[in-house]
């Protein structure tokens, strides 16, 4: 019989052992080379951009390839576009009036952890940012879409070896295990992770440096004084954005009672429908497992087949299911993050309530991560800035599309960070800036000039202060005694 923990701990090690010889050839490339191979790691990608993305649809299930060719797109000519003009390999940064230097040293052999929702365009993206930075990498895929990261890992190192590169500067694990990937984060330099919770705990509690991201319980509130049917446009937009399937879409709408009725009615004008209390009975069991975590069979599902899941009928044409959910907590389903076509719907008096409603669901399973803002009002965004325990503030922009900066000028990225109140050792959208080291170089400028005591004379001085010394003494003791 096959141990194939055994199997998956030893080709995490091998893979690590020739990921090191590979970035010893790529430690010695100038930027201008290291660029020269990003640009065509990246152009390849996007030649394969659709065929990855209907790939990645057809093994998991989850989303819309459309949507998906467009994440792969932003994983490769956006960020290439994004992160060529960097400086990342050598002297980086020079400051001769401050008598300093910045030099670019690369984190070594990174393990990236790759997500079944977003396959591809994580291993794109996370590929590219740390080849940028000088490092190697290795995946270790979610076992649900190994096919088609396989299939990505063949697109990336073809480009690779058509430079002249070696093929194991990226490379993934064919037997993803838990004790594998246990393995191939204690052997790497870094842990990029993007996952659940308990992949990130586990990037975090493994004795190696990690850059990982919390889960995103993204609320969205329209204020007053928001164009209404623009901001539901773009809730919408981005709620159905590969059916929901990034951390950054939005969970919940949060609005104010005097314009409800208007929010409500643009809503379902625009494809929404609002569950009744028969049916979200018939909801609530397909929402969640027994121990209250999400249940995958939903995740990236479109309106129509959660129905049909569920059970029961919605208009023909219906993108989002929306419930008026009752509480914020453990027992209400709809104030958890629902990376499918589902959403909560609630309805405060005040943006100062709607203020205090956002950062309780927030802190139901998304702290840290991001807030979308519908309002025309600058005071009310200021102080939600100011106030809201997030790492990305969404202003009149689909979520889902800001956070990873299709429609904002935030960088693009899908490792989104949660800062340390969400237990991310980074609020950044993650890039090739955070898999580097910088060493400075530092020359004295004269502002210290410490004095050197006399006990600390060179030996010869010394004997000639001593000769001087007694000379004087002596011409001293012949006049007085004339």
């Amino acid at each position: 019989m096959v141990d194939k923990d055994l199997l998956s701990l030893q080709e995490a090690r091998s893979l690590v052992r020739g990921a090191r010889e590979a970035q010893a050839y790529l430690s010695q490339l100038s930027q201008e080379q290291v660029d020269d191979l990003i640009r065509a790691v990246a152009e390849n990608g996007m030649k394969h951009a659709e065929a990855l993305a209907k790939m990645a649809v057809e093994e998991t299930g989850f989303g819309k390839w459309e949507d998906k060719r467009a994440k792969n797109l932003l994983a490769t000519r956006d960020l290439l576009a994004n992160i060529l003009p960097m400086k990342t390999i050598g002297i980086v940064h020079e400051d001769p009036a401050k008598k300093m230097l910045e030099i670019a040293t690369p984190a070594g052999v990174v393990a990236a952890l790759v997500p079944s929702t977003n396959p591809t365009s994580t291993t794109l993206y996370k590929s590219l940012i740390a080849l940028k930075a000088g490092n190697a990498i290795v995946i270790s895929p979610h076992p649900s879409a190994l096919r088609c990261i396989s299939k990505t890992i063949e697109v990336i190192q073809e480009a690779l070896q058509a430079q002249g590169a070696p093929a194991d500067l990226v490379n993934m694990m064919s037997i993803p295990t838990i004790q594998g990937t246990g393995e191939l984060m204690r052997q790497a330099d870094l842990i990029l992770a993007t996952g659940g919770p308990a992949m990130v705990k586990a990037a975090y509690s493994s004795g190696t440096p990690a850059l990982g991201v919390g889960a995103g319980n993204v609320p969205a509130f329209i204020e007053r004084s928001a164009n209404i049917k623009e901001a539901i446009s773009k809730i919408m937009a981005s709620k159905t954005f590969d059916n929901g399937t990034v951390c950054a879409s939005e969970q919940s709408i949060v609005t104010e009672a005097v314009i409800e009725a208007q929010v409500a009615r643009e809503f379902v004008c625009q494809g929404g429908y609002f569950l009744t209390e028969e049916q979200v009975a018939r909801v609530r069991p397909i929402m969640e497992r027994a121990d209250g975590s999400m249940n995958p069979a939903i995740v990236g599902r479109d309106a129509q087949y959660l129905a049909d899941l569920a059970k029961i009928e919605i208009p023909a044409g219906t993108k989002v299911l929306a419930y008026r959910e009752k509480g914020v907590g453990r027992q209400y389903p709809f104030s958890k993050e629902k990376l499918t076509a589902l959403i909560g719907f609630y309805v405060v008096e005040t943006w100062e309530d709607a203020c205090e409603l956002c950062h309780a669901l927030l802190k139901n399973g998304g702290i840290g991560h991001s807030l979308a803002l519908h309002s025309q009002d600058e005071a009310v965004i200021r102080e939600f800035a100011l106030r809201k325990p997030v790492s990305r503030l969404l202003v009149n922009t689909p979520s889902t599309q800001g956070a990873v900066g299709i429609s904002t000028n935030l960088p693009p990225s899908f490792t989104l960070g949660c800062g340390t109140v969400g237990g991310s050792s980074t609020s950044d959208n993650v890039g090739p800036m955070h898999l580097l080291n910088l060493r400075h170089l530092a020359y004295d400028t004269g502002a210290y000039c410490p004095a050197v005591p006399s006990a600390c004379a060179a030996p010869q001085e010394q004997e000639l202060e001593d000769e001087v010394k007694r000379i004087t003494e002596l011409v001293l003791a012949q006049l007085a005694n004339k």
